[in-house]
């Protein structure tokens, strides 16, 4: 018995297969972090063109140029029709090309999921599918004219989508587990119904007439007091109600024909994640059309999509995804980052116009929300001028990352924003008062009396009460105790580096640098890293 036993132990041992570490989400404070082989890790993205992932050989000279860039993750379109151009086969060629050269260029990938669904339509669907709408039905408006957009309330539309994940996630599995070079799945590409708020077809219509799922009312009921507000008022509009059809519980309106939408996209999205977490459970995320102006009703822009005022219905019909990010495209980024980040939500920006003031972004989404990382559009099509605002920006995150990644969710790190509107912000931070300024209100530079001022940015680390880091770009900071009858001194500021997560010092910063101990500046232009260390007087 005992010698079975033990012979038994020796077979596990030497033929059992050594387990692989997983990319995983696991939560620190008030955030989600990535984990890519059991360590933290930020991503410092780049998301290419719609069309750049579909031929080798218009890669070939992408990739250096990410690296020259600092970036560390390229979020690639991975294409429905060219995976599946005839019912049944599968060409995974693309796919292992992007694995192969990212793996070689020591890069990550996310791949983004162009299948059902790609920006509301349904362009990347193979030409079987879009060719048989007998077959494949379509979505319509409410005068009954077919949309370029597959509808989610058919069985077979989600059957074909799940079939093809499905065998892209085994896929991945089957190449990648060990490496891991793909840690995160884009599921499909700013959902949402144009030109209507909802879909009219058939079986829509039908299903919008019968009782709303009963899982939906256990969500609300149990979520009551932590509703999204905007979400909350409707529901409370019409009494609250636990039962009924849509119209009987929200009242008859474009409103309630989004909630309608969202819950089916998501439940759509739901079996779909779900299919694909069941060959290869890699983080998945849905990224969102935002609104282009606030006032705007449902079907002008993408209806029902992963927005901040239907994020209830999507949280209760996909919870097997697991994040709800904003793409950008317009100028309110402090106002949606600050709508993306509730209800437990981790900040992740996989798509953002690549224009200037992206650099100052990346600081305050990283520093101010902890966000698990940035990415930038068409990051392949800049001019070297163009990229060098990233490039820099980049450069000092790399350094940083195991310190961000230390401190997120722990309210020991944060992040500012400034323009001309906005050009002043106080954090108070260990035993302190921080005053951010943009550097042109200091008024010596001759773009301090220009209509517009540059985008900057900064993000802050508390290392101790009295001690932190400032890294950014064109931002001066001056220091007040908490304390009151007490000023602040700086006892020292360096500018230096990270090395393996170490700061080594360089530049000391103690004489016109910091106007004689009056405040940090990192002036606008320049991108820079500074530990600073504080005393206090009276």
């Amino acid at each position: 018995m005992i010698k079975s036993f033990f012979f038994g132990c020796m077979f596990l041992l030497v033929f059992a297969k050594p387990s692989i570490a997983q990319t995983y989400l696991k939560q620190q404070g008030t955030v989600k972090q990535l984990f890519v082989k059991d360590k933290p890790f930020l991503i410092l993205g780049g998301e290419l063109g719609n069309s750049s992932a579909s031929d080798n050989e218009y890669m070939r000279n992408i990739w250096p140029k990410m690296k020259a860039m600092n970036v560390n993750t390229i979020l690639a379109p991975v294409y429905w029709d060219l995976i599946e151009p005839e019912e049944g086969k599968f060409n995974f060629d693309l796919v292992d090309s992007l694995i192969a050269v990212a793996k070689k260029n020591d890069l990550k990938l996310v791949f983004l999921w162009f299948g059902v669904w790609k920006n509301s339509m349904s362009c990347y669907a193979p030409y079987w599918v879009k060719k048989d709408q007998q077959r494949f039905p379509r979505a319509t408006d409410k005068n009954g004219v077919g949309q370029e957009i597959l509808s989610p309330f058919y069985e077979n539309n989600l059957n074909a989508d799940v079939k093809v994940f499905k065998e892209l996630m085994k896929h991945i599995k089957a190449i990648d587990s060990k490496d891991q070079t793909v840690v995160m799945i884009q599921v499909e590409n700013e959902i949402g119904m144009l030109p209507e708020a909802r879909d009219h077809s058939p079986l829509a219509t039908a299903v919008y007439k019968k009782p709303i799922p009963a899982a939906f009312f256990t969500y609300l009921k149990k979520n009551k007091d932590s509703l999204m507000p905007e979400f909350k008022a409707v529901w409370e509009k019409n009494g609250f109600k636990t039962a009924g059809n849509w119209e009987e519980v929200f009242g008859k309106s474009l409103t309630t024909d989004e909630i309608f939408m969202a819950w089916y996209y998501a439940d759509f999205i739901n079996k779909l994640t779900d299919a694909g977490k069941s060959e290869y459970n890699l983080p998945m995320f849905l990224n969102t059309a935002l609104n282009y102006k606030k006032e705007a009703k449902p079907g002008e822009y993408p209806s029902a999509g992963p927005l901040p005022h239907v994020m209830d219905v999507w949280k209760s019909a996909a919870p097997k995804i697991d994040l709800l990010s904003p793409d950008f495209y317009n100028p309110d980024f402090k106002y949606w980052n600050d709508l993306y980040v509730r209800g437990g939500n981790t900040l992740f920006i996989p798509e953002i116009r690549f224009e200037q003031g992206v650099g100052g972004k990346t600081f305050y989404a990283i520093g101010h929300h902890s966000a698990m990382g940035f990415s930038p559009f068409s990051i392949e099509n800049g001019s070297k001028e163009e990229t060098a605002e990233v490039t820099a920006t980049y450069k000092l995150l790399d350094q940083l990352k195991p310190i961000i990644l230390q401190h997120q969710g722990k309210g020991t790190i944060n992040g500012v924003l400034f323009d001309k509107i906005d050009a002043k912000k106080e954090l108070k931070m260990g035993d302190y008062i921080l005053t951010f300024s943009h550097d042109l209100s200091l008024g010596w530079s001759p773009k301090s009396k220009d209509e517009k001022w540059p985008i900057t940015g900064a993000l802050v680390i508390q290392l101790a009460v009295d001690e932190f880091i400032v890294a950014g770009t064109g931002v001066v900071v001056t220091f007040k105790p908490i304390a009151a009858n007490s000023r602040a001194g700086i006892g020292y500021i360096d500018e230096g580096v990270f090395k393996d997560g170490k700061f080594v010092p360089g530049l000391r910063m103690n004489g016109d640098q910091s106007h004689q101990g009056r405040h940090l500046r990192i002036p606008e232009g320049d991108y820079s890293i500074q530990k600073i260390k504080l005393y206090t007087y009276k």
